[in-house]
């Protein structure tokens, strides 16, 4: 992480619902909560780490951070050299603008490219979207990309189709074709989790050279925590749609203070079968986000769960110290 506090992506108050049992002539009274009042700042040249078991918002933030699906109510702001500009409802020209700045990784590298392009064109696609360039500049310029992730020589890759490709060099041609147009800003959607765990690592090492090299920030979606701790500065911890905690990365894994990171934590399993752990006792399975109670998310399964927690609405993130915020009554 760089050393400049300045704040590049600010997120307030954003909620993304998704109607159930609408038809032509009823309107729908039940929503599915995937997003529900989310509020997160991104410092420029951090590395942010989302955490949370599956179904509980991370993929549905990151697309609407990168403006895939629309919000529902709250504000995206993104700094630019003009200000700070809000781009949670943003149309038209102002929207291709703000697809230079801000890009997506995916996590499966094979379905999010077209099987009838080849890798050239699937690369310099956003060059030719954007208007970048002559035909010349974006071939030097693709090959280039491709030689800076590792896909080397790169003539060697340029005309060959994605199915001719192993998953560790689709997801590097992934990571180029996101790099391709300078972006500010990049969410990394789990985008080591569909390789193999002999070339994670070399994929992680990438991004991070990268984003140094070319000055990306990363909001990092991922439920794995070793891969948070290795690539991130910072972990948010999202349950049901809420962010629940969010400190520095060693901070949160060495001090947990919200119930359910220490259940996320206890199920990381340790190379040794001598190692003891106290089990946490959280109860039940992971609610339903529909149309749920005003109330903390977590009070069905938290053992510390009381009166206040059911008669007052979610907890807001305090600090409790150090940039350590939890959503919790009791702590």
């Amino acid at each position: 992480m760089t050393d400049n506090n300045e704040t590049l992506v600010n997120v307030e108050n954003l909620s993304k619902l998704y109607p159930v049992g609408q038809g032509v002539f009823k309107k729908a009274d039940t929503f599915i909560h995937a997003v529900s009042g989310v509020n997160l700042k991104i410092a420029r040249g951090e590395s942010v780490g989302l955490v949370g078991e599956s179904g509980c918002g991370k993929t549905t933030t990151g697309k609407l951070l990168t403006r895939l699906i629309d919000p529902t109510e709250g504000s995206i702001k993104l700094m630019t050299n003009e200000g700070e500009v809000d781009i949670a409802f943003m149309k038209g020209k102002e929207m291709k603008v703000f697809r230079r700045r801000v890009q997506m990784i995916f996590q499966d590298p094979y379905e999010s490219m077209n099987p009838r392009l080849t890798i050239y064109d699937t690369v310099a696609e956003p060059l030719d979207v954007q208007g970048i360039g002559t035909i010349a500049e974006r071939e030097a310029r693709v090959a280039d990309l491709l030689e800076t992730v590792g896909l080397t020589p790169a003539a060697s890759f340029l005309f060959r189709y994605p199915h001719e490709l192993s998953g560790g060099q689709r997801q590097r041609v992934a990571v180029a074709r996101a790099l391709v147009i300078n972006p500010d800003f990049i969410v990394a959607d789990e985008p080591t989790s569909m390789l193999d765990v002999s070339v994670r690592t070399g994929v992680m090492h990438l991004m991070q050279e990268l984003a140094d090299r070319f000055s990306v920030t990363y909001l990092y979606i991922t439920h794995d925590l070793a891969v948070a701790r290795y690539m991130c500065d910072r972990i948010a911890v999202m349950y049901l749609g809420k962010i629940v905690e969010i400190a520095e990365t060693e901070e949160l894994l060495h001090n947990p203070l919200h119930p359910y990171t220490k259940a996320l934590l206890s199920a990381v399993p340790v190379p040794d079968p001598t190692h003891e752990r106290k089990p946490v006792k959280i109860k039940g399975g992971i609610s339903k986000p529909v149309n749920p109670l005003p109330r903390c998310r977590f009070y069905e399964r938290c053992p510390l769960a009381d009166k206040v927690c059911e008669s007052n609405d979610h907890p807001p993130l305090e600090d409790q110290g150090g940039g350590h915020y939890v959503s919790c009554y009791h702590i």
